[in-house]
C-alpha cells in the first residue's frame, strides 16, 4: 500500500495472519530487495516462522525470502491484484485509509510509523467478527473489551470522584 507523506509517495509493508489480524507495520521509501529483507527479518523478530507468505507479484520478495535462512522452506504463494478483486489483502488496508483520511493526511515517515504501531492493536480489540455473532452477544463482548480498555488507561487516582 503506498502512502503520500508530504507528496512524496512511501510504502506501508504490512504483516497480516490468516485471522485479518495485523501483525506489523513498516514505512519505507523503497520496495526492492533490500527493503523486503528488512521487513521479513523485523516481522520474524517478533513473530514465529510462517507456514505459508502470501505476497502480490513483486520479484524483490522471493529475492529476500532466498537470503533468509529461516525462510527457506516456507511456502510462497502469489496473489494476483487486479481490479474489483474481493480479497483479504486488498481490504485489510480500509482501515488505514480511513484515519488517514480523517487526520488529513499522514506528515512524516517516523510519526506515521509510530501511529500505525499502536493503532492497529487497539483497533483490533474494539473491531468484532460482527457477522458472526448475534446483537445480545456483540453488545456483551464489546462491554467487556470497553471494560478491560477501561482498566487499563484510566488511572487508580481517576476513580476516586472529588
Amino acid at each position: 500500500m503506498f502512502v503520500k507523506l508530504r507528496g512524496e509517495p512511501y510504502l506501508l509493508w504490512r504483516a497480516v495472519d490468516e485471522h485479518g489480524v495485523e501483525l506489523d507495520v513498516l514505512v519505507q521509501k523503497r520496495r526492492d530487495k533490500a527493503a523486503a529483507k528488512r521487513f521479513l527479518r523485523r516481522m520474524l523478530r517478533s513473530n514465529p516462522v510462517p507456514r505459508k507468505i502470501v505476497t502480490d507479484q513483486l520479484r524483490s520478495y522471493p529475492a529476500a525470502k532466498a537470503d533468509i535462512p529461516e525462510l527457506a522452506h516456507v511456502k510462497h504463494v502469489f496473489v494476483k491484484a487486479a481490479a474489483r478483486v474481493n480479497n483479504r489483502a486488498e481490504n485489510s488496508h480500509q482501515p488505514t485509509r480511513r484515519r488517514e483520511h480523517q487526520m488529513l493526511g499522514f506528515r512524516d515517515a517516523p510519526r506515521t510509523q509510530a501511529f500505525l504501531l499502536r493503532f492497529g492493536p487497539i483497533r483490533q480489540h474494539f473491531v468484532l467478527p460482527r457477522h458472526r455473532m448475534n446483537a445480545k452477544r456483540h453488545r456483551a463482548i464489546l462491554k467487556e473489551r470497553l471494560a478491560t480498555w477501561h482498566d487499563w488507561t484510566v488511572p487508580a487516582t481517576a476513580d476516586r470522584v472529588i
